[in-house]
């Protein structure tokens, strides 16, 4: 990766707090349904209820990943497929949990470790870091900031299957947008736009 420098929003502390805080109430409020989700998991097929897997956060640094398992495998190496429109390594648990992106919600975790932002850009498996960091000159720019659950290229369309390198370059070039142009009520613009999309957003799958 190429050097970074620091940006207002990871020298934020009011934004640290607001993710504590989000995270907590968020995790307090929904643990019914991880306790029940989790069951379904495990129930349905075996196995992990957890997918681990390791990304790239802020300033490079490698970090754990958490979700709910929504797939027959585990991919964690220098090669990793991601998932497209019918992917029959999708269980069909895990085909409603990606439906609703509540496969997501155990990174409500990796905030409290501040490993992640409640907003912030998405964090993408290593193997894609190399491949997109050679691709694009800016890719590693964002990691000036935390990942985040969701963020700006999220509610503008640049989610789910890559199919070509422009949709990359246009998830960075948002990613990279929401760092300069930082603020909380920008966080709490994509939060309110995130919660309308959850239930009909065409690239969840």
């Amino acid at each position: 990766m190429s050097a970074f420098t620091s940006s207002d929003v990871a020298r934020s502390p009011g934004k640290r707090v607001i993710d504590i805080l989000l995270a907590l109430g968020a995790l307090l409020l929904f643990a019914p349904l991880l306790v029940c989700i989790a069951l379904a998991v495990r129930v349905e097929s075996g196995g992990p209820v957890i997918f681990k897997q390791r990304r790239t956060g802020h300033m490079g640094r490698v970090f754990t990943i958490y979700k709910f398992r929504t797939m027959t495998v585990a991919e964690d190496n220098a090669s990793v497929r991601q998932a497209t429109r019918g992917d029959a390594r999708v269980t069909a648990v895990g085909a409603i949990l990606r439906q609703l992106s509540l496969d997501e919600l155990p990174q409500l975790f990796n905030v409290l470790r501040g490993d992640m932002s409640v907003v912030g850009p998405r964090p993408h498996a290593l193997a894609h870091d190399v491949q997109y960091g050679e691709l694009i000159p800016t890719y590693a720019d964002r990691f000036r900031a935390k990942p985040g659950l969701t963020g700006l290229a999220q509610i503008n369309g640049f989610r789910g299957e890559l199919k070509s390198a422009d949709c990359m370059r246009g998830r960075v070039a948002a990613d990279n947008l929401y760092i300069d142009s930082w603020s909380l009520g920008l966080d709490i613009a994509i939060l309110a736009k995130t919660a309308l999309m959850i239930f009909r957003d065409p690239q969840a799958y």
